[in-house]
């Protein structure tokens, strides 16, 4: 998702006549603006990320023989505490170690912890997210992830409902970006699968906001349901509604491949 953002800059002043592009630059500062965009990809896939991690985990644990998980290739060690089937609330630590290739080429790094008031699949579960010292590449992560099993909706798919406060990450030069989420994720395929992370597909509708590392705010808007895969990693439908500082009303077609600013249409290249 990340690539997809880095050319809205061009096309918007390929969007924009001259005397638009001498309003903006007078108004505004269009390269924190665009620096913005980019971090909120990022900050997006990260917490994507960790939503299906978290998932994963919670799955592991409880086909699990064992209350401590030792991590083949490319996964991490996972602990369960108690190590039973029911009793609740449960406490699953996924441990990444000083640093861990996984499987989808992200290496992780540090602790993430999960309390589950129950398993993934049974309706009303809810799942908090915490982090210490985690790391996604070379970004530290922190804030709390909420998820919370809504029950199956009208075409028999898990809905789950994803809070996410304080979320921060911190990037190599140790600049913070802020974010929030409220949304929906509907799980659509791979639910057959629970041990393998990388056939599933979800929905995601909702919003999320924050503010870049210079101060710059943004909103996201889910206008039509974002149909992800994970492997490979790419969104297959969905239109967004964005707003970045002085951006306005640009909308990503990702059925279409298009980005429109401004009113005018562009295809949406990589």
């Amino acid at each position: 998702m990340k690539k997809l953002f880095v050319p809205i800059l061009a096309l918007f002043f390929i969007a924009c006549d001259q005397e638009d592009v001498d309003d903006v630059k007078n108004s505004a500062n269009p390269e924190a603006s665009i620096e913005a965009v980019r971090e909120y990809a990022l900050v997006n896939q990260i917490f994507q990320d960790i939503g299906n991690n978290t998932g994963d985990a919670v799955l592991t644990s409880e086909n699990s023989q064992t209350s401590k998980i030792s991590g083949a290739k490319n996964e991490p060690n996972i602990t369960i505490e108690p190590f039973d089937l029911t009793s609740f609330p449960k406490t699953i630590t996924v441990d990444f170690g000083d640093g861990l290739l996984c499987k989808d080429g992200i290496t992780r790094s540090g602790v993430v912890t999960i309390v589950s008031s129950n398993w993934y699949r049974v309706e009303g579960s809810v799942h908090t997210t915490t982090f210490d010292n985690y790391y996604h590449e070379d970004y530290k992560v922190e804030g709390t992830h909420v998820s919370e099993n809504l029950g199956e909706n009208a075409d028999g798919f898990l809905e789950y409902g994803v809070t996410i406060n304080e979320g921060k990450i911190a990037t190599e030069a140790g600049a913070g970006i802020q974010y929030k989420e409220n949304s929906t994720r509907t799980w659509i395929s791979g639910f057959d699968t629970p041990l393998n992370i990388w056939d599933d597909e979800y929905l995601l509708d909702g919003k999320q906001s924050g503010e870049s590392s210079k101060g710059v705010e943004y909103t996201l808007t889910i206008d039509e349901s974002l149909h992800f895969v994970l492997l490979p990693r790419q969104v297959k439908s969905g239109i967004l509604s964005l707003e970045v500082g002085f951006f306005k009303d640009i909308k990503l077609n990702y059925g279409e491949k298009t980005i429109t600013v401004l009113g005018v249409t562009y295809p949406l290249v990589d």
